[in-house]
């Protein structure tokens, strides 16, 4: 239950982090840099009240909210301590997520990767010192987090202040313009309730999984443990995509965004094509590195090596939703994913699953982003999103 509390404070995250990157990467490209500083104060008063304003509504609402939410009463009290202390470290992870967003948006994909190796390194330390040590329990897993990405966004303070080569202009505070809040919330909004609809319906899917009994649960937590890592390379290459295309889209370089198109999809094709054969290959070996129940096991290697098949269609969609994300145009996005999700991963999953059985829930997701890959290519081709205009 605390992890459904979560999930809706991380989508504000998201949504924040799409905008971000969409709005500095095509003030970058168009070189303007008055309004970029004027863009900055904005994004840094507006997260600043929203992030304080959910912090303080989530501490004094954490109760209701799991109630609500039909918690167990033997875990209310833990689930309400950890999401107490979460909600306290809410403006510490925006705002770390906010300049992480910030450098990739001016083409620095590499220092976010430094803030967040040390985020990582800091909770893998302070958790068991706040936990076992320090006898906290839960509380110190919340804490740990917390105190981890509080010393990594002080970190990316400092490091930010000392690198006028990042190309962002000295900050001054300014009062934010009723264009730019809209600007920022047209952007946020719809991503932010993108991620609320991928995981509902990433839910409803586990929910199916359930109902095939413990071999089939446990496999399919193994092969989503693998399927998460193997899917990074693609979510980095649309988020590269998104941050040049925003760029160039700014720039009104239009033949460069068809280029990245282009180039993007092809090493898609090429890097997912890897994946996709080391898996089919050595789906078993890597399945038993997470269990060792046979009855799991060959279904978690059933699972990969179907799924494996439609990994290029997956990357496909980041590619080209990505682009299109750099035009800024957040809610067709949510509609492609609401069409993935809720017009064909699911009902596909169960239609597929009342036909072939458990081995149906690998051929119903792997369809889904099959087609749904055709539905991004028809709007990428033949959509709206080149008459996209964020700023007037």
């Amino acid at each position: 239950m605390a992890t459904t509390v979560m999930v809706v404070l991380l989508a504000f995250v998201m949504g924040v982090n799409n905008a971000t990157l969409t709005v500095f990467a095509q003030l970058k490209g168009a070189g303007n840099k008055a309004e970029i500083s004027s863009y900055l104060s904005a994004f840094t008063i507006l997260l600043t009240v929203l992030s304080l304003a959910i912090g303080l509504a989530g501490y004094f609402l954490t109760e209701p909210l799991l109630v609500l939410l039909n918690t167990p009463a033997s875990i209310i009290a833990s689930a309400k301590q950890y999401l107490q202390i979460m909600f306290i470290g809410t403006l510490f992870l925006t705002g770390y997520n906010f300049i992480g967003s910030l450098l990739r948006a001016f083409g620095d994909s590499r220092t976010p990767m430094y803030f967040v190796l040390l985020a990582a390194v800091l909770t893998a330390v302070l958790n068991p010192l706040l936990v076992a040590g320090f006898d906290m329990d839960i509380a110190g897993a919340a804490w740990a987090m917390i105190l981890a990405q509080t010393l990594a966004f002080l970190y990316s303070l400092y490091y930010l202040s000392g690198k006028p080569e990042t190309g962002l202009p000295a900050f001054r505070l300014q009062r934010p313009k009723p264009a730019e809040i809209r600007t920022i919330l047209h952007l946020a909004v719809p991503s932010g309730i993108q991620m609320i609809v991928i995981y509902a319906g990433m839910a409803v899917i586990l929910s199916l999984v359930n109902s095939f009994g413990e071999d089939v649960v446990a496999g399919f937590g193994a092969a989503q443990r693998l399927d998460n890592i193997i899917l990074l390379p693609a979510i980095a290459l649309g988020a590269a995509v998104n941050a040049m295309a925003a760029q160039n889209i700014g720039a009104k370089k239009w033949e460069r965004v068809a280029q990245i198109s282009k180039i993007g999809i092809l090493y898609n094709i090429v890097i997912m094509g890897m994946f996709a054969a080391v898996l089919f290959i050595w789906a078993e070996p890597l399945v038993k590195l997470f269990i060792s129940d046979e009855g799991s096991v060959a279904f978690g290697v059933s699972y990969l090596r179907t799924i494996a098949l439609f990994y290029p269609f997956i990357g496909l969609n980041f590619i080209l939703n990505g682009v299109v994300r750099g035009a800024g145009a957040m809610f067709q996005i949510l509609a492609l994913n609401i069409i993935s999700l809720w017009l064909l991963r699911v009902p596909l999953a169960y239609w597929m699953t009342s036909m072939y059985g458990e081995i149906g829930i690998a051929l119903g997701i792997g369809i889904s982003f099959l087609i749904s890959s055709l539905f991004s290519i028809a709007y990428y081709r033949w959509g709206g999103w080149r008459n996209k205009l964020l700023f007037t």
